[in-house]
């Protein structure tokens, strides 16, 4: 680690004027003009009138104005910034490099729970099927929703499936809705990578027009474009490090490489983002009859976009003058090609409600219905038998649909009791009905002929299928102070699933406050996560230029074959302790420390190998594949590397982890100041696997336990003078590493720590009119590379010489610089 580059940046970004972050401390008042501690919560308490600063749970609170501060326009990218257990995936492989993911605490992105207006989001219908930190993965989109939509999000850190149900193992992401009155915000955003590409256009602005004092209604627009990047060295298979043409090719192949291939020798563009464009809008409503209120509200989002696979070299998909024979004397293509996955994808949903209060009961009754529906394709591409075959294929295949939808329907109701203590109990209960459906469409004819198209085969019959359950809940939420200095809270909840059967969870949350200066709080949990329909059903084939695998359900007659069963429940214990210090006026400290103890965490086995080099290795794996009714490409046969990938019930777990935050504000002349700390330690253990080591392959283990950074740390400060603001932030993230599987081998791919600054400079030139210019990894930080084998190529199997290690978790692409615009009138 280069310590002496990374206090060097520091120094420069304190030396600017501070290193920064803009966000809300979640147990402490700020100064006047952030006193985000002051903030009315709604998350982790069923109790009215709780404020950041007096909650049993750490949460943290981001306003609007913290939101603005990050200049990429992608709400999992602000989280990330602000949030230092909240991690972004930077890059996806296949089709999850179109719908990037996220986790909090170092568990699954499924066990976060995300809430809007505290109605549970619907999840996403894109699977994360490829092995890394984010396998598994379908939960809320949170791209779909427009980040100048968003009043405020309060980030609760604890488990809380007693409260709101399965999914909430690590914590609760509540997006609060504007509900302005009388004004017209937006912002216009431009910006690129430092490399010149990854181009992003974004433009946004919410009416919040002035009907009268009882109601109000925000509606936001937001529409983005971002264009390709591309990382990375050669295409190894075709050319030497240094550009010459390599000479493992044959004579006839490199006289087909000689005449000119695009791009060359940088052919290869899999190493890179996608190119998306993302139009949204959502919109909050209410009306106050006085005592009783109306809302509404809800999201459409519409999402194109592709990414670039693997180029296929000329002789790759060729013929010979004999229909059904193969050979390389007739080519698709002189020059190969560069296919892409793409997707189109609708995404929308739409919550009703009614609340109010009579004979001192409050109530709530609402219903929410949320859908994504992902039309997939393969682009410029083609289908190698089927041009043998009959000597044509087209260039662009339909390889189906994904469509997962989720209807929620809510009751709660609350009422304060006296009964002598400092404060009213406060007793909370309610039921949730709840129904999912999972489905898969079967792609085109071309796309499931034989291996289908190149890069992306279409989903077989064998792969669609329609998928329901339903789920009932009710619970019960205690609140009281039996002292001044003594908050507790208790729930409990009950679950029946159609498909999985009864659950009991609870939860105690305390907190006593010694001290105007000391107090200490702590929760003890337990939780419960309902395996996804998706992880449950989903089937699709995943292949290489020489790689062919083939994700089974779990719940299908082939897996179980190899011996897999059916996906169960995970279930959860959570231990948390904290301690929340004002040593003196105006400082504010945080620490807490936690443990989450899952049993039945459901993982991704890795890749179980059937095939290797040709050779087949496992027979039984290969005879799975063809009872689940997969037909292989024949040149992976003849030369490649075949498997299965799936999820089960694998291994019993143990997350452990400290947070700490602080803040301190000063005066600077006729500014101030926000000085502000705050870092995440957090490991993960396997400490039981439930799979003989047959059925769990090596680079799964180090997924779980060593692909995401133990710990991360944001330090810096904002600095306000009039008009004039300038946000420095300094991210420190530590290293990580990823067991890959390697000609039969297991070498490690490393991603070393490293220090990211982000610097924003704002000027308001009228009272309602902001201009900003800024920079993320202001110093160009660039990722570790992939190393290469005794052969002289890279050990993960991919065919990009120095490509980024794609789970760093700043990102491959180096520096991004941006602009942007602001007003509020």
């Amino acid at each position: 680690m280069n310590y002496k580059g990374l206090v060097s940046r520091a120094a420069i970004a304190i030396a600017i004027s501070s290193s920064a972050t803009v966000f809300a401390q979640d147990n402490a008042p700020q100064a006047a003009a952030v006193d985000e501690g002051a903030a009315i919560i709604v998350t982790g308490t069923r109790a009215t009138g709780v404020t950041a600063a007096e909650s049993a749970a750490p949460i943290k609170v981001l306003d609007s104005a913290a939101l603005e501060k990050v200049g990429q326009p992608n709400l999992n990218q602000v989280l990330s910034q602000l949030v230092p257990s909240f991690t972004a995936e930077a890059f996806g492989g296949d089709t999850a490099n179109l719908t990037l993911s996220a986790r909090l605490r170092g568990l699954s992105p499924n066990h976060a729970l995300v809430l809007v207006n505290g109605k549970r989001r619907h999840g996403t219908s894109n699977l994360h099927v490829l092995s890394g930190p984010y396998q598994g993965g379908a939960a809320p989109d949170l791209d779909m929703i427009p980040p100048g939509a968003i009043g405020r999000i309060e980030v609760l850190e604890d488990g809380a499936a007693a409260q709101y149900g399965s999914d909430a193992i690590a914590g609760v992401i509540n997006i609060i809705l504007k509900d302005e009155k009388d004004s017209i915000s937006g912002s216009f955003t431009g910006g690129q990578y430092y490399e010149g590409d990854g181009t992003t256009f974004s433009g946004s602005i919410t009416f919040a027009p002035k009907i009268d004092d009882d109601t109000y209604l925000n509606f936001t627009m937001f529409h983005r474009f971002h264009g390709f990047s591309q990382r990375g060295g050669v295409d190894s298979r075709i050319y030497n490090k240094d550009g010459t043409i390599s000479d493992s090719l044959s004579a006839e192949h490199a006289a087909m490489v000689a005449i000119g291939l695009p791009n060359a020798p940088y052919t290869n563009r899999i190493v890179g983002d996608s190119r998306s464009t993302l139009s949204t809008v959502m919109y909050n409503a209410g009306h106050d009859f006085g005592g009783v209120e109306i809302y509404a509200f809800g999201s459409y989002g519409r999402r194109e976009a592709s990414a670039y696979e693997n180029y296929r070299q000329p002789w790759r998909v060729s013929r010979s003058p004999v229909l059904g024979v193969a050979g390389e004397e007739i080519l698709y293509s002189a020059t190969g090609f560069n296919p892409r996955e793409a997707i189109k994808e609708d995404d929308f949903s739409n919550t009703g409600g009614i609340k109010g209060e009579m004979g001192g009961f409050r109530w709530d009754v609402s219903t929410t219905y949320g859908q994504d529906y992902a039309k997939l394709f393969t682009l410029d591409s083609a289908n190698r038998t089927l041009f043998i075959n009959t000597g044509t294929t087209p260039g662009n295949f339909y390889d189906g649909f994904l469509k997962a939808s989720e209807w929620t329907t809510n009751i709660d109701i609350a009422k304060e009791i006296e009964a002598g203590m400092a404060a009213p109990i406060n007793i909370a209960f309610g039921g949730e009905y709840r129904e999912n459906l999972f489905q898969i469409g079967k792609g085109d004819f071309a796309s499931t002929y034989f291996e289908g198209g190149q890069s992306y085969p279409g989903f077989l019959a064998t792969d669609a299928g329609k998928h329901k359950r339903n789920n009932k809940a009710a619970y019960l939420d205690v609140a009281l102070n039996p002292v001044d200095i003594w908050k507790i809270d208790g729930a409990v909840r009950f679950e029946d699933y159609s498909d999985f059967g009864t659950k009991w969870t609870w939860k105690v949350t305390s907190r006593v406050d010694f001290t105007d200066q000391v107090a200490v709080r702590g929760t003890v949990s337990t939780g419960f996560r309902a395996p996804s329909l998706l992880e449950s059903y989903y089937s699709s084939t995943n292949v290489g230029p020489t790689s062919a695998y083939v994700q089974l359900p779990p719940n299908s007659a082939a897996a179980k074959l190899l011996g897999y069963d059916d996906l169960k429940p995970e279930t959860s214990t959570n231990y948390s302790l904290g301690l929340v210090l004002r040593p003196i006026p105006k400082l504010n400290i945080t620490l807490d420390a936690y443990q989450v103890k899952m049993k039945n965490r459901i993982v991704g086995t890795g890749s179980i190998v059937g095939l290797t080099g040709g050779v087949v290795t496992n027979q039984a794996v290969l005879d799975a594949i063809a009872a689940h009714g997969n037909v292989l490409d024949p040149y992976v046969l003849e030369v490649g590397d075949a498997g299965i990938n799936l999820f089960t019930n694998g291994a019993d777990t143990r997350t452990r982890g400290v947070d700490l935050t602080a803040s301190y504000p000063t005066s600077v002349g006729e500014g101030s100041i926000l000085w502000s700390l705050s870092a995440n330690y957090n490991t993960t253990k396997i400490t039981k696997l439930r799979l003989p080591d047959s059925l769990y392959a090596a680079d799964a283990r180090s997924v779980l336990e060593d692909a995401s950074p133990k710990y991360k740390v944001i330090a810096g400060g904002l600095l306000t003078m009039g008009g004039f603001s300038v946000n420095l932030r300094e991210t420190f993230y530590g290293k990580s590493s990823q067991v890959v599987i390697y000609n039969g081998t297991t070498p490690t791919v490393k991603a070393g720590a490293a220090a990211i600054t982000d610097l924003e400079v704002s000027y308001a030139l009228t009272e309602g009119l902001t201009i900003t210019a800024g920079a993320n990894n202001l110093f160009d930080k660039k990722a570790s590379t992939v190393p290469n084998g005794p052969d002289g190529l890279p050990i993960d199997g991919g065919a990009v010489l120095d490509a980024p290690v794609t789970f760093t978790p700043y990102g491959i692409n180096g520096g991004y610089w941006y602009g942007k615009v602001g007003f509020k009138f």
